[in-house]
């Protein structure tokens, strides 16, 4: 026979659910409480778990989705691996491997001062260097200098930048290097287009070096200026970007006349 379900009136079910929240072990949030006591504010929890645990999830989904990407396209992987690495080392020192088309190697070791969408910028005391993604055969820390976690970079916010942000966030962010970082990931050619004037050598893809100022970067064109004319480079041409000061420049200039005057001479 079908046993007959059984009924419980809304006053007895009121009263054993109060009995049992009274043998319910309560267990408190201590940044909720804490939060509670300082601001009167309560916030939601992400997950179940800690916040150390699921800040090492995080961390453990982020590198699995990497890997993940990786298997799937190769090159889009090493593009935000490479990315990901440097975010994690910002104003740290690294070293970097690059390769032409011609295979020639070049080593750099700089700290990490902006990573953009496609290259990163590394500076030491005399020099900016621009690397994109594309040319970076490897990079790594070097030896003997430790492997310390690099918490996240705070901006520190006055009350007037606040009110700037808030009414005219476009034009504020675009005049400050600092904020742009902190908003924005730029391409190699929208970064290039605030050194205006700043003399550069360039080392292309098939192993030939070119030097002048940068007059503008558009179009995937960089423009400079040099001595006697003004050269258009492809942007994906560039294999690394250096900054120059003034001698240097004419230094670069000087040489390759000797060379050519020697050349002919010959």
């Amino acid at each position: 026979m079908e046993k007959k379900k059984s009924s419980i009136r809304m006053s007895e079910y009121t009263s054993r659910l109060l009995e049992a929240r009274k043998k319910e072990v309560v267990n408190v949030d201590v940044v909720n409480e804490f939060r509670l006591r300082k601001e009167n504010l309560l916030s939601s929890p992400t997950t179940a778990t800690s916040t150390e645990e699921t800040r090492l999830f995080m961390e453990y989904m982020t590198l699995h989705n990497l890997l993940n990407i990786s298997k799937g396209d190769k090159e889009k992987g090493k593009l935000l691996t490479l990315k990901q690495f440097f975010k994690s080392k910002r104003n740290q020192q690294v070293e970097v491997y690059l390769k032409n088309r011609i295979n020639e190697i070049a080593y750099l070791e700089a700290k990490v001062s902006a990573i953009g969408r496609d290259f990163v910028m590394l500076t030491n005391l005399t020099r900016r260097y621009w690397i994109p993604y594309t040319s970076i055969e490897s990079a790594n820390i070097p030896y003997g200098i430790p492997n310390y976690s690099n918490a996240h970079q705070h901006y520190l916010y006055d009350n007037n930048l606040r009110q700037k942000l808030l009414r005219n966030f476009g034009e504020t962010v675009s005049k400050r290097d600092a904020l742009r970082q902190q908003f924005y990931e730029e391409t190699l050619q929208t970064n290039l287009n605030y050194w205006q004037s700043t003399g550069v050598e360039i080392n292309l893809s098939d192993g030939n070096k070119t030097v002048g100022k940068i007059l503008r970067s558009q179009d995937g064109l960089l423009v400079l200026k040099s001595l006697l004319n003004e050269m258009k480079i492809p942007i994906e041409e560039i294999q690394l970007l250096k900054s120059l000061r003034f001698y240097e420049g004419t230094m670069f200039y000087l040489k390759k006349a000797i060379r050519r005057k020697e050349y002919e001479g010959g």
